[in-house]
Protein backbone atom coordinates (compact mmCIF):
# COMPACT_ATOMS: atom_id res chain seq x y z
CA UNK A 1 0.00 0.00 0.00
CA UNK A 2 1.47 3.37 -1.05
CA UNK A 3 1.91 5.96 1.67
CA UNK A 4 0.35 9.37 1.15
CA UNK A 5 2.77 12.29 0.79
CA UNK A 6 2.54 14.84 3.59
CA UNK A 7 3.59 18.48 3.71
CA UNK A 8 4.50 21.11 6.27
CA UNK A 9 2.33 24.26 6.47
CA UNK A 10 5.13 26.14 4.71
CA UNK A 11 5.07 23.67 1.81
CA UNK A 12 1.26 23.83 1.64
CA UNK A 13 1.49 27.62 1.48
CA UNK A 14 3.84 27.35 -1.51
CA UNK A 15 1.56 24.88 -3.30
CA UNK A 16 -1.58 26.98 -2.80
CA UNK A 17 0.19 30.34 -3.25
CA UNK A 18 -1.01 31.65 0.09
CA UNK A 19 0.79 32.70 3.26
CA UNK A 20 1.83 30.26 5.97
CA UNK A 21 -0.44 32.12 8.37
CA UNK A 22 -3.41 31.50 6.06
CA UNK A 23 -2.66 27.76 6.07
CA UNK A 24 -2.77 27.70 9.86
CA UNK A 25 -6.03 29.68 9.74
CA UNK A 26 -7.57 27.15 7.32
CA UNK A 27 -6.50 24.30 9.61
CA UNK A 28 -7.89 26.03 12.67
CA UNK A 29 -11.24 26.62 10.98
CA UNK A 30 -11.46 23.01 9.86
CA UNK A 31 -11.32 23.90 6.16
CA UNK A 32 -8.06 21.97 5.70
CA UNK A 33 -7.49 18.63 7.46
CA UNK A 34 -4.17 18.21 9.30
CA UNK A 35 -2.54 16.09 11.98
CA UNK A 36 0.36 16.34 14.40
CA UNK A 37 3.55 14.34 14.62
CA UNK A 38 4.90 15.39 17.96
CA UNK A 39 4.87 19.19 17.78
CA UNK A 40 4.90 19.29 13.98
CA UNK A 41 1.80 19.89 11.87
CA UNK A 42 1.48 17.87 8.66
CA UNK A 43 -1.04 17.94 5.80
CA UNK A 44 -1.49 15.04 3.39
CA UNK A 45 -1.69 15.61 -0.35
CA UNK A 46 -5.16 14.04 -0.51
CA UNK A 47 -6.41 16.64 1.99
CA UNK A 48 -4.88 19.46 -0.04
CA UNK A 49 -6.67 18.09 -3.11
CA UNK A 50 -9.91 17.78 -1.11
CA UNK A 51 -9.63 21.43 -0.08
CA UNK A 52 -9.04 22.52 -3.68
CA UNK A 53 -11.99 20.47 -4.93
CA UNK A 54 -14.20 21.85 -2.17
CA UNK A 55 -13.17 25.37 -3.18
CA UNK A 56 -13.95 24.62 -6.82
CA UNK A 57 -17.33 23.21 -5.88
CA UNK A 58 -18.30 26.52 -4.25
CA UNK A 59 -21.68 25.23 -3.10
CA UNK A 60 -22.18 24.48 0.57
CA UNK A 61 -24.72 22.09 2.06
CA UNK A 62 -27.80 23.56 3.71
CA UNK A 63 -26.75 22.65 7.25
CA UNK A 64 -23.62 24.81 6.98
CA UNK A 65 -25.78 27.86 6.28
CA UNK A 66 -28.24 26.98 8.99
CA UNK A 67 -25.77 26.06 11.70
CA UNK A 68 -22.54 28.02 11.40
CA UNK A 69 -19.21 26.57 12.48
CA UNK A 70 -18.32 27.77 15.96
CA UNK A 71 -14.79 27.63 17.30
CA UNK A 72 -13.33 27.78 20.80
CA UNK A 73 -9.60 27.22 21.07
CA UNK A 74 -8.93 24.11 18.94
CA UNK A 75 -12.42 22.62 19.25
CA UNK A 76 -15.17 23.08 16.66
CA UNK A 77 -18.85 22.26 16.78
CA UNK A 78 -21.64 22.43 14.24
CA UNK A 79 -24.89 22.14 16.07
CA UNK A 80 -28.23 23.95 16.39
CA UNK A 81 -28.26 23.08 20.10
CA UNK A 82 -25.36 25.32 21.19
CA UNK A 83 -26.58 27.45 24.11
CA UNK A 84 -25.28 31.01 24.31
CA UNK A 85 -26.36 31.52 27.93
CA UNK A 86 -22.82 30.75 29.14
CA UNK A 87 -20.98 31.69 25.94
CA UNK A 88 -20.33 34.68 23.74
CA UNK A 89 -20.80 33.92 20.04
CA UNK A 90 -18.99 36.38 17.76
CA UNK A 91 -19.97 36.28 14.07
CA UNK A 92 -17.61 37.40 11.34
CA UNK A 93 -14.51 36.35 9.41
CA UNK A 94 -11.89 39.06 9.82
CA UNK A 95 -8.63 38.22 11.59
CA UNK A 96 -9.12 41.22 13.89
CA UNK A 97 -11.95 39.23 15.54
CA UNK A 98 -9.53 36.38 16.28
CA UNK A 99 -7.26 38.89 17.99
CA UNK A 100 -10.20 40.38 19.90
CA UNK A 101 -11.20 36.90 21.07
CA UNK A 102 -7.66 36.21 22.27
CA UNK A 103 -7.73 39.37 24.40
CA UNK A 104 -11.13 38.41 25.85
CA UNK A 105 -9.96 34.90 26.74
CA UNK A 106 -7.10 36.36 28.76
CA UNK A 107 -9.52 38.37 30.89
CA UNK A 108 -12.33 35.80 31.11
CA UNK A 109 -10.79 32.32 30.76
CA UNK A 110 -13.93 30.64 32.15
CA UNK A 111 -16.25 32.06 29.47
CA UNK A 112 -16.50 30.34 26.11
CA UNK A 113 -15.89 32.85 23.35
CA UNK A 114 -17.00 31.12 20.16
CA UNK A 115 -16.26 32.30 16.63
CA UNK A 116 -18.84 31.84 13.88
CA UNK A 117 -17.32 32.41 10.43
CA UNK A 118 -20.41 33.62 8.57
CA UNK A 119 -21.20 36.67 6.45
CA UNK A 120 -22.76 39.98 7.43
CA UNK A 121 -26.44 39.28 6.76
CA UNK A 122 -26.30 35.77 8.25
CA UNK A 123 -24.58 37.27 11.29
CA UNK A 124 -27.32 39.85 11.79
CA UNK A 125 -30.00 37.18 11.41
CA UNK A 126 -28.21 35.00 13.99
CA UNK A 127 -28.16 37.98 16.36
CA UNK A 128 -31.87 38.63 15.73
CA UNK A 129 -32.77 34.97 16.35
CA UNK A 130 -30.76 34.84 19.58
CA UNK A 131 -28.18 32.44 18.13
CA UNK A 132 -25.31 34.91 18.52
CA UNK A 133 -24.28 37.74 20.82
CA UNK A 134 -22.23 39.81 18.39
CA UNK A 135 -22.34 40.34 14.64
CA UNK A 136 -19.87 42.20 12.46
CA UNK A 137 -21.07 43.84 9.27
CA UNK A 138 -19.91 45.69 6.15
CA UNK A 139 -23.14 46.18 4.17
CA UNK A 140 -23.43 49.10 1.77
CA UNK A 141 -26.86 50.64 1.15
CA UNK A 142 -26.79 52.46 -2.18
CA UNK A 143 -29.99 54.47 -1.52
CA UNK A 144 -28.57 56.03 1.65
CA UNK A 145 -24.94 55.73 0.51
CA UNK A 146 -24.25 54.51 4.02
CA UNK A 147 -22.90 51.38 5.64
CA UNK A 148 -24.68 48.97 7.98
CA UNK A 149 -27.30 51.08 9.80
CA UNK A 150 -30.05 50.68 7.15
CA UNK A 151 -29.58 46.88 7.18
CA UNK A 152 -29.48 46.70 10.97
CA UNK A 153 -32.78 48.56 11.19
CA UNK A 154 -34.40 46.23 8.67
CA UNK A 155 -32.99 42.95 9.96
CA UNK A 156 -33.24 43.69 13.71
CA UNK A 157 -36.84 45.01 13.97
CA UNK A 158 -37.90 45.81 17.51
CA UNK A 159 -34.38 45.32 18.92
CA UNK A 160 -32.25 48.12 20.31
CA UNK A 161 -28.64 47.68 19.26
CA UNK A 162 -25.22 49.18 19.86
CA UNK A 163 -23.10 49.70 16.75
CA UNK A 164 -19.38 50.29 17.24
CA UNK A 165 -16.78 50.86 14.55
CA UNK A 166 -13.91 48.42 14.35
CA UNK A 167 -12.02 49.51 11.23
CA UNK A 168 -12.34 50.95 7.77
CA UNK A 169 -11.11 48.68 4.95
CA UNK A 170 -10.60 48.86 1.21
CA UNK A 171 -12.84 46.64 -0.89
CA UNK A 172 -11.75 45.95 -4.44
CA UNK A 173 -10.72 43.53 -7.16
CA UNK A 174 -8.19 40.73 -6.73
CA UNK A 175 -6.32 40.27 -10.00
CA UNK A 176 -3.21 38.39 -11.08
CA UNK A 177 0.10 40.23 -10.71
CA UNK A 178 0.50 42.77 -13.49
CA UNK A 179 -3.23 42.75 -14.34
CA UNK A 180 -2.83 40.71 -17.57
CA UNK A 181 -6.54 41.07 -18.46
CA UNK A 182 -6.47 44.87 -17.92
CA UNK A 183 -9.45 44.76 -15.54
CA UNK A 184 -10.25 48.21 -14.14
CA UNK A 185 -14.02 48.60 -13.72
CA UNK A 186 -17.27 46.81 -12.92
CA UNK A 187 -18.16 46.71 -16.62
CA UNK A 188 -15.06 44.62 -17.32
CA UNK A 189 -16.74 41.74 -15.47
CA UNK A 190 -19.03 41.04 -18.43
CA UNK A 191 -16.19 40.69 -20.93
CA UNK A 192 -16.24 37.17 -22.43
CA UNK A 193 -12.51 36.68 -21.72
CA UNK A 194 -12.89 37.40 -17.98
CA UNK A 195 -13.66 34.70 -15.38
CA UNK A 196 -15.11 35.97 -12.11
CA UNK A 197 -15.31 34.27 -8.71
CA UNK A 198 -18.14 35.48 -6.47
CA UNK A 199 -18.89 35.49 -2.74
CA UNK A 200 -21.92 33.81 -1.19
CA UNK A 201 -25.26 35.60 -0.85
CA UNK A 202 -25.47 37.64 2.33
CA UNK A 203 -21.79 38.53 2.50
CA UNK A 204 -20.80 42.19 2.43
CA UNK A 205 -18.77 41.73 -0.75
CA UNK A 206 -21.75 40.13 -2.53
CA UNK A 207 -24.05 42.96 -1.44
CA UNK A 208 -21.59 45.55 -2.75
CA UNK A 209 -21.28 43.71 -6.07
CA UNK A 210 -25.02 43.33 -6.58
CA UNK A 211 -25.69 46.96 -5.66
CA UNK A 212 -23.04 48.18 -8.12
CA UNK A 213 -24.38 45.92 -10.87
CA UNK A 214 -27.88 47.30 -10.31
CA UNK A 215 -26.73 50.93 -10.32
CA UNK A 216 -24.68 50.49 -13.49
CA UNK A 217 -27.36 48.37 -15.20
CA UNK A 218 -25.02 45.42 -15.67
CA UNK A 219 -26.93 42.12 -16.11
CA UNK A 220 -25.43 39.67 -13.63
CA UNK A 221 -26.14 36.68 -15.86
CA UNK A 222 -23.62 38.02 -18.37
CA UNK A 223 -20.78 37.64 -15.85
CA UNK A 224 -18.82 34.45 -16.43
CA UNK A 225 -18.59 32.95 -12.93
CA UNK A 226 -21.30 34.97 -11.19
CA UNK A 227 -22.83 31.76 -9.81
CA UNK A 228 -19.46 30.34 -8.71
CA UNK A 229 -19.22 31.18 -5.01
CA UNK A 230 -16.60 31.05 -2.27
CA UNK A 231 -17.20 31.54 1.43
CA UNK A 232 -14.40 33.94 2.40
CA UNK A 233 -12.12 36.70 1.12
CA UNK A 234 -9.16 34.36 1.44
CA UNK A 235 -10.80 31.64 -0.65
CA UNK A 236 -11.59 34.14 -3.42
CA UNK A 237 -8.07 35.57 -3.38
CA UNK A 238 -6.52 32.10 -3.42
CA UNK A 239 -8.62 31.05 -6.41
CA UNK A 240 -7.45 34.06 -8.40
CA UNK A 241 -3.83 33.39 -7.37
CA UNK A 242 -4.13 29.78 -8.60
CA UNK A 243 -5.33 30.99 -11.99
CA UNK A 244 -8.80 29.46 -11.60
CA UNK A 245 -10.40 32.90 -11.97
CA UNK A 246 -9.25 36.21 -13.40
CA UNK A 247 -10.88 38.48 -10.84
CA UNK A 248 -12.67 38.39 -7.51
CA UNK A 249 -13.98 40.93 -5.02
CA UNK A 250 -12.77 41.25 -1.44
CA UNK A 251 -10.80 43.22 1.13
CA UNK A 252 -7.25 44.45 0.65
CA UNK A 253 -5.91 42.53 3.65
CA UNK A 254 -6.53 39.16 1.97
CA UNK A 255 -4.63 40.32 -1.13
CA UNK A 256 -1.69 41.18 1.13
CA UNK A 257 -1.66 37.62 2.48
CA UNK A 258 -1.76 35.80 -0.87
CA UNK A 259 1.25 35.87 -3.17
CA UNK A 260 0.96 36.63 -6.88
CA UNK A 261 -1.92 39.12 -6.60
CA UNK A 262 -2.50 42.80 -7.28
CA UNK A 263 -5.37 44.74 -5.73
CA UNK A 264 -7.56 47.43 -7.31
CA UNK A 265 -9.32 49.46 -4.58
CA UNK A 266 -12.93 50.32 -5.42
CA UNK A 267 -14.60 51.43 -2.21
CA UNK A 268 -13.73 52.30 1.38
CA UNK A 269 -16.02 50.28 3.61
CA UNK A 270 -16.93 50.56 7.28
CA UNK A 271 -16.61 47.38 9.31
CA UNK A 272 -18.78 47.60 12.44
CA UNK A 273 -19.57 45.44 15.46
CA UNK A 274 -23.23 45.04 16.45
CA UNK A 275 -24.56 43.89 19.82
CA UNK A 276 -27.83 44.07 21.74
CA UNK A 277 -28.19 47.11 23.97
CA UNK A 278 -29.41 44.84 26.81
CA UNK A 279 -25.97 43.19 26.90
CA UNK A 280 -24.03 46.43 27.19
CA UNK A 281 -23.63 46.48 30.98
CA UNK A 282 -22.59 42.83 31.36
CA UNK A 283 -18.96 42.59 32.56
CA UNK A 284 -17.56 40.66 29.61
CA UNK A 285 -19.22 43.01 27.12
CA UNK A 286 -17.78 45.98 29.00
CA UNK A 287 -14.42 44.24 28.73
CA UNK A 288 -14.95 43.83 24.99
CA UNK A 289 -15.57 47.56 24.58
CA UNK A 290 -12.56 48.39 26.74
CA UNK A 291 -10.34 46.17 24.57
CA UNK A 292 -11.61 47.72 21.32
CA UNK A 293 -10.92 51.20 22.73
CA UNK A 294 -7.52 50.28 24.16
CA UNK A 295 -4.29 51.59 22.66
CA UNK A 296 -2.80 48.08 22.73
CA UNK A 297 -5.55 46.60 20.53
CA UNK A 298 -5.48 49.59 18.19
CA UNK A 299 -1.72 49.30 17.73
CA UNK A 300 -1.91 45.54 17.16
CA UNK A 301 -4.53 45.92 14.42
CA UNK A 302 -2.77 48.88 12.82
CA UNK A 303 0.43 46.85 12.75
CA UNK A 304 -1.22 44.20 10.58
CA UNK A 305 -1.55 46.66 7.71
CA UNK A 306 -4.60 47.07 5.49
CA UNK A 307 -6.79 48.65 8.19
CA UNK A 308 -7.76 52.23 9.06
CA UNK A 309 -8.22 52.35 12.86
CA UNK A 310 -8.86 56.10 13.13
CA UNK A 311 -12.46 55.65 14.36
CA UNK A 312 -12.06 52.34 16.17
CA UNK A 313 -14.34 52.16 19.22
CA UNK A 314 -16.65 55.01 18.17
CA UNK A 315 -20.42 54.56 18.45
CA UNK A 316 -22.00 54.55 14.98
CA UNK A 317 -25.62 54.17 16.06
Amino acid sequence: MLESTSYTPEEVAQKLKISKYTVYELIKRGDLAAYRVGRKVRVEDKDIEAYIQKSKGASMTTDVFTYPVLEHSSESVRSPDVSISDTVVICGQDIILDILTRHLLKQYPNIKFLRSYIGSIDGLLALYRGEANIATVHLWDSDADDYNLPYIRRLMPGHQTIVINLVYRQEGFYISRGNPKDITSWKDLIRPDVRFINRERGSGARVLLDEKLRIESIPHHLINGYYDEEMSHMAVASKVARGEADVGLGIEKAAMQVSGLDFIPLKTERYDLVMRQEDLNKPHFQALLAIIRSEAYRKEIKGLGGYDVSRMGEMMG
